[in-house]
């Protein structure tokens, strides 16, 4: 097999259907070589102690980045916890790892302290290596390197294929990672995740230097790799899907007591909420209001196929929320912390909506100028709260200031200030 690192080393980058507009490298036409096989074939799963120290000491020798993935169990357990870990090393080769024999990875993420590690998209992955011990003090994301770039595709098998001409097979990304002995294509398919990881990060480096991006990527890699753990979301059972038809609060109530009787149980059973019922059935009941099992089993969503202990429990939880007395029902919204729904800033401060409309115009234009997403040159909800609450006096250092203040990297603020000072002066019609 072509070894993919003369492919990343070529200084121009490949064109198969997803770089960067105008990137100034030469369009290949030949097609996309498949990835079939790691290279050093599919290592063995490292399961016990003794096999992890063997890991750890090959990764402390090894030299240069450290390619890093997580495979998780959504839809099939309860949480993010991670089933398996990748990474790949150059002279520690591929290691598999099975967080459920080896649940303390925190030896290993010490060895790797101060190496740069590159994951895809990760955000996604740091919460469940938190949870293990494995926390990097630098990184690289290729997803979000590839947003700045300007790829109009970012996920890992497109990235890969435009960038180093190589086909990644994905079918086995929402499979169950917790199964046990895991199936060998399924391994196969994990260690190929990290097989190019780090010949795409060079890749996108060269990239994002010659765009003159290279210093802005640093900023926001150093950007996750410093952010505190997420506060716990408050009140989480107000995201159920299909909220927005539950106005009443008894119903809200209902709602709530069905959630938290859910989470209870799939956390006991170790298994996805959905599976022990859905987020349309719990709305469903809340409508209702079921006066009894009879009428709950009508529903839609509960029916035949639930057993009358079960839907004595969901009648149960019913009941509790209609014996509420007023002052215990939730309020029909949260606290918003920050400014108002911009579809109430007409009513509610006419120059307001008239600097906010100059502000998204403004970043528009400037995110198309830099060839990436709007959110990723400065994120909405600071656009919001700066024309929300501008600066007493509006000036380049005071709306600079603003943008910091709200967590704006510096090569956000130097870009976005300009936009926002013209916005800021903007007058309502």
């Amino acid at each position: 097999m072509t070894d993919a690192h003369d492919t990343a080393a070529d200084s121009s980058l490949r064109t198969t259907g997803g770089a960067p507009p105008d990137d100034g490298g030469s369009s290949a036409t030949e097609a996309p070589t498949p990835l079939l096989e790691p290279r050093e074939g599919i290592p063995p799963v490292v399961a016990d102690e003794a096999a992890l120290a063997r890991v750890v000491a090959a990764f402390a020798a090894g030299s240069g980045p450290v390619a890093v993935d997580a495979e998780r169990a959504s839809g099939y357990r309860y949480g993010q916890r991670a089933y398996l870990v990748q990474l790949r090393r150059e002279g520690a080769g591929t290691a598999l790892i099975d967080p459920v024999a080896c649940p303390d990875l925190s030896g290993l993420g010490e060895a790797l302290s101060g190496v740069e590690w590159v994951l895809h998209a990760a955000t996604q992955d740091l919460p469940c290596l938190r949870e293990i011990g494995m926390v990097p003090t630098r990184l690289f994301d290729t997803e979000l390197a590839g947003r700045l770039a300007g790829f109009p595709r970012v996920g890992l098998g497109a990235m890969v294929e435009s960038v180093l001409g190589f086909v990644l097979e994905k079918g086995h990304s929402a499979v169950d990672w917790s199964t046990r002995p895991l199936p060998e294509p399924w391994l196969r398919y994990a260690a190929l995740d990290v097989e190019l990881l780090v010949d795409l990060r060079d890749a996108l480096e060269k990239e994002l230097d010659r765009q003159g991006k290279l210093e802005w990527a640093r900023q926001e890699f150093d950007a996750i790799a410093s952010a505190p753990p997420p506060e716990p979301r408050k009140d989480p059972w107000r995201r159920t899907s299909g909220m927005h038809k539950v106005r009443r609060r008894r119903q809200l109530a209902v709602v709530r007591e069905l959630w938290q009787t859910r989470d209870r149980i799939a956390q006991r059973r170790d298994v996805s909420p959905g599976k022990v019922l859905g987020d349309g059935a719990i709305v469903e009941a809340a409508l209702a209001l079921p006066a009894d099992v009879h009428a709950l089993a009508a529903l839609t969503g509960f029916g035949h196929r639930m057993g009358k202990r079960q839907l004595e429990q969901w009648q149960a939880a019913v009941d509790r929320a209609k014996a509420l007395s007023e002052a215990q029902l939730p309020q029909p919204g949260q606290p918003v912390a920050g400014p108002p729904p911009p579809r109430a800033w007409a009513d509610k401060d006419p120059a307001a909506a008239a600097r906010l409309s100059a502000a998204r115009a403004g970043v528009s234009a400037l995110a198309e100028r830099l060839t990436m997403p709007q959110e990723n040159v400065i994120t909405p909800d600071t656009v919001r709260r700066v024309c929300w609450e501008p600066p007493k006096e509006v000036t380049a250092e005071s709306v600079a200031q603003a943008l910091a203040a709200h967590g704006a990297r510096p090569w956000q603020v130097e870009q976005v200030t300009p936009v926002l000072v013209e916005a800021l002066s903007a007058q309502s019609p």
